[in-house]
């Protein structure tokens, strides 16, 4: 038997990963944030690739190449230290760096079910000129910055074709860095002229912070149409501008928690207005890279591919018929573009399609899980159920109303939980997501929630007749089942919906079809298994931790029934008190709500 090839991708941007090939496939990644508990914890990239060794049971000798990433640096002065923090490549170990569109384009390439397509990354910024491997051959619009400057512009957009197992630029735009350093409100807080610049730069006027730009997208649904009507962007021959004369209006950022609360309407306008406003920039940018260079398919990724509003309006509104979004397609998906570049380019293998599976991290047996039980002891009951038995059970669960969370083999790799560290709930119940958000997930009121639907019946309860399999697109909740499945309806009337396959989840498969068969509906909320400010779990420990300390009913791990006795039931509602008077109150007024 011959010797496994290794290759070993890892991003060291901010929401830093790693990703190990074998032979070609994705044996295992994980975000960094999972491992250390910091949200979006990145830059050196020692635990994240050490977790995919040791999940692995190698060393630094078995890998063929390591491909790296990071959004400032070329590792030009070599990799023995980033950030001022040491990192454990050896020296004898050949090292790869590759620019930052590359690596989000080459992780397109690796995972999508194309054969050929035409491949987009937008984001907020990019690898600097200088740094930029990919020139040769792409029409470049913006005038060569000299070699004074070249440092100071940075990949906004690029568009490649992927064509006979090879990856080329076709159309490149940059931009000079920005004004972020004067503090204007709104100001994108890196380049001067990019999408995912701005949307980052409103998301910190309304949410305080860069913790989740997503927030803005969930916030716009409660907006009010025509109360901007300043155009956030300038389109015009193929590219797309920020302009900043309309942010001399905007002066109220939020300062405290209870801005939100008390300005609700303002906030929300705003976020109305920005969502309007990248989905005309993007079609726009859009459609122009179909015209330029046209293609049947086209791969999608970098962190503005994340809002999926916008894709499902790229979906029916451009030329392109087929689309694949990188389920992991902010910085947390550089590493895996970093592997298969490996793989493809400079070890020069043959491309393995991937199976569409999104579960990357490594399995959990019971030698991690009892030890974390026993910490609880006299506070939990369990069972250990046979399979058949444990999906039966927790579809009762789910029916009766009881709040579930589902832990199953290895994590998801990305921002979504897709049913192996998800919180699970019934659809139906019109208030339950109030419960979930203010006594298990200690957020925000107006957070929704999506559901998870078999794929051969997502038609009967939205209008959606494709495929979501990453819960990265929104589609329309058909009239008659909207007052049926309140809890995952937006304002709107929208869902962000996740198609289930038995293929890729053959047990939260079942366990859908099963909730079905007791209540006539195939749906089930779907959320991370997590907290606000908190990364989805990752360990049964973590998962054990959580379930304490919140009003979770039950805990399914691998088969193993967890719920909890009467005397951690009231330790919890003290705890969870305390937790909500932290200043999570009510964040709209009653007349807003769905």
């Amino acid at each position: 038997m011959s010797k496994p090839i290794y290759v070993l991708g890892t991003g060291l941007s901010h929401d830093g990963s790693a990703c190990l090939l074998k032979d070609g496939e994705v044996c295992v990644a994980i975000e960094k944030e999972r491992i250390t508990r910091i949200k979006h914890d990145g830059f050196c990239d020692s635990e994240a690739m050490q977790y995919c060794l040791d999940a692995e049971g190698i060393g630094f000798d078995d890998v063929a190449v390591v491909v790296q990433n990071a959004n400032f640096s070329n590792f030009d002065r070599g990799n023995k230290i980033f950030h001022g923090q040491p990192r454990i490549i050896p020296d004898h170990v050949k090292t790869v760096t590759i620019s930052h569109h590359m690596a989000h384009a080459y992780s397109v390439v690796g995972t999508s079910p194309f054969d050929d397509m035409a491949v987009l990354v937008i984001d907020g910024c990019g690898s600097s000129w200088d740094d930029c491997l990919d020139l040769d051959g792409a029409q470049v619009p913006e005038v060569q910055p000299g070699a004074d400057f070249n440092h100071l512009f940075f990949e906004k957009d690029s568009y490649y074709l992927y064509e006979k197992g090879k990856l080329r630029p076709v159309y490149k735009d940059f931009s000079p860095f920005g004004y972020f350093l004067k503090g204007y409100s709104m100001c994108p807080p890196t380049t001067k002229h990019s999408i995912g610049g701005l949307y980052s730069g409103v998301s910190q006027y309304v949410f305080q912070g860069m913790e989740d730009p997503g927030k803005l997208m969930g916030l716009a649904p409660y907006g009010r149409p025509d109360v901007y009507d300043f155009q956030a962007f300038d389109c015009r021959n193929g590219r797309v501008f920020v302009n900043y004369d309309w942010m001399k209006h905007f002066d109220r950022p939020r300062v405290r928690y209870e801005d939100l609360a008390e300005n609700f309407d303002y906030y929300a306008d705003i976020a109305y207005w920005m969502q309007r406003e990248i989905e005309r920039a993007l079609l726009y940018l859009v459609n122009h890279r179909f015209e330029h260079q046209p293609h049947k398919n086209l791969g999608y990724a970098g962190g503005v591919a994340l809002n999926a509003v916008a894709n499902a309006k790229l979906l029916k509104q451009t030329g392109f018929e087929d689309f694949y979004f990188q389920p992991a397609a902010a910085d947390n998906g550089l590493a895996i573009g970093c592997a298969y570049y490996g793989w493809l380019e400079v070890l020069g293998q043959e491309r393995i399609k991937h199976d569409a599976s999104p579960y990357f991290g490594k399995s959990y047996d019971a030698e991690q899980l009892y030890p974390a039980m026993q910490a609880y002891a006299g506070k939990i009951s369990y069972r250990r159920l046979p399979e058949d038995e444990a999906i039966n059970r927790t579809a009762e669960l789910l029916a009766a109303g009881k709040v579930v969370a589902w832990f199953e083999k290895g994590s998801e790799f990305g921002p979504r939980a897709l049913g192996h560290r998800s919180i699970l709930a019934d659809p139906r119940n019109p208030d339950i997501r109030e419960h979930i958000n203010r006594n298990v997930k200690f957020r925000e009121d107006f957070r929704p929630f999506a559901p998870s639907v078999p794929l051969e019946k997502a038609g009967v309860y939205f209008d959606c007749d494709y495929p979501s399999p990453y819960m990265i697109l929104v589609a329309p909740t058909r009239e008659e089942w909207k007052k049926e499945i309140p809890a995952v309806v937006h304002a709107d009337g929208s869902a962000r919906v996740q198609t289930v396959t038995e293929s890729v989840s053959p047990n939260y498969y079942r366990l859908l079809n099963k909730f079905g068969e007791l209540t006539g509906v195939s749906v089930l909320l779907n959320t991370s298994f997590n907290k606000k400010g908190m990364p989805i779990v990752e360990t049964p420990k973590e998962a054990l931790d959580f379930f304490m300390e919140c009003a979770l009913d039950a805990l399914v791990i691998d088969g193993c029934l967890i719920e909890k006795t009467a005397v951690a039931q009231q330790t919890r509602k003290v705890d969870e008190k305390k937790e909500w008077e932290k200043g999570l109150g009510s964040l709209y007024p009653e007349n807003v709500g769905i």
